[in-house]
């Protein structure tokens, strides 16, 4: 009898909070009538997309046939018997943990520093390190200065020097092309993130520092420190966001850099796994199913991050 007394009072109090929503709903129906077109784009370009991807994750799908379900096959054949996926996720992670922090932390360092430069001096230090993040000719310059023969620019210089006494064929030998790949990686990362610091540093109240100053900040170390990053914090995570998602989504250097396939799968990564998937051989299910446990590792990353950057300045 009490169970039951308990569980009337639940679906009472339940249908109580559904009524009050209802009524705010339609109290404020005008202010969700102009949150509709970001909410039904948003639904459209990004809910409906991953609940799509999720659901033929678990499915044969080859775009030829109607969906088939088949459980957690996928699943069982990428951890089980893909041996080329284990080596893609090896390397996104190796490069993830390089490209991601390093390039995070020189985004930050480097709008630190453009912030104290003069306004005209900046402007163009900003053009300067953004332009390589959304410049496509960078790929043609990468592979001119690594050619692997007597004119490429690197196998030039070390030539002249004495360092080497033939070419070598930095794209193509896996001992080489999983470094190149990061530094050029790292050199490209200057994007959304580092724009959304520099406009931090410019968003904060110069009186904090003159308080600052007054309680015993007396090094700009600890000015940084106490005042600048707990400022900073909303640009901090979403440029922690921007540097997640750009060193997991590494696919473009490497195909365009060292081939694709690359030599041994040496630069293989999750998204070119997916790439090969999704585009080349048209396994839609598959794909997906590489693309949701990318997706969990993403969501899982940047819960972690965001932790991190609770504590700053705390």
């Amino acid at each position: 009898m009490q169970s039951q007394s308990f569980a009337n009072r639940y679906l009472t109090m339940r249908r109580e909070k559904i009524a009050h929503g209802w009524t705010l709903a339609k109290r404020n129906r005008g202010c969700y009538l102009f949150l509709a077109p970001y909410a039904i784009l948003f639904f459209m370009f990004f809910i409906l997309p991953i609940g799509t991807s999720i659901c033929l994750s678990f499915t044969y799908y080859n775009m030829l046939e109607p969906p088939r379900f088949i459980g957690f096959q996928n699943y069982i054949n990428l951890v089980l018997q893909d041996e080329v996926f284990l080596t893609a996720i090896k390397n996104t992670f190796v490069a993830a943990v390089i490209v991601g922090p390093v390039g995070y932390i020189l985004s930050f360092l480097f709008a630190w520093f453009i912030n104290e430069l003069p306004k005209w001096l900046r402007a163009v230090a900003v053009i300067i390190f953004y332009a390589p993040s959304i410049g496509g000719a960078a790929f043609q310059v990468f592979a001119i200065i690594f050619r692997g023969d007597n004119y490429g620019w690197f196998n030039s210089i070390l030539m002249e020097l004495g360092i080497i006494s033939e070419p070598y064929l930095w794209l193509t030998d896996p001992r080489y092309m999983m470094t190149i790949v990061i530094i050029v990686s790292l050199w490209m990362s200057m994007g959304t993130g580092f724009l959304s610091f520099v406009a931090g540093f410019q968003g904060i109240d110069r009186s904090m520092y003159e308080a600052g100053y007054v309680d015993g900040v007396r090094n700009r170390w600890q000015e940084l420190y106490h005042i600048t990053l707990p400022s900073m914090k909303p640009m901090l995570l979403f440029g922690a966001v921007m540097s997640i998602t750009s060193s997991f989504n590494i696919s473009d250097v490497p195909r365009a850099l060292c081939g694709y396939p690359s030599t041994d799968y040496a630069v293989r990564t999750v998204v070119t796994h997916l790439f090969d998937y999704g585009f080349s051989r048209f396994e839609m299910g598959y794909a997906s199913a590489i693309a949701t446990i990318l997706f969990l590792i993403m969501i899982l990353s940047k819960k972690a991050i965001a932790a991190l950057l609770g504590r700053v300045g705390t």
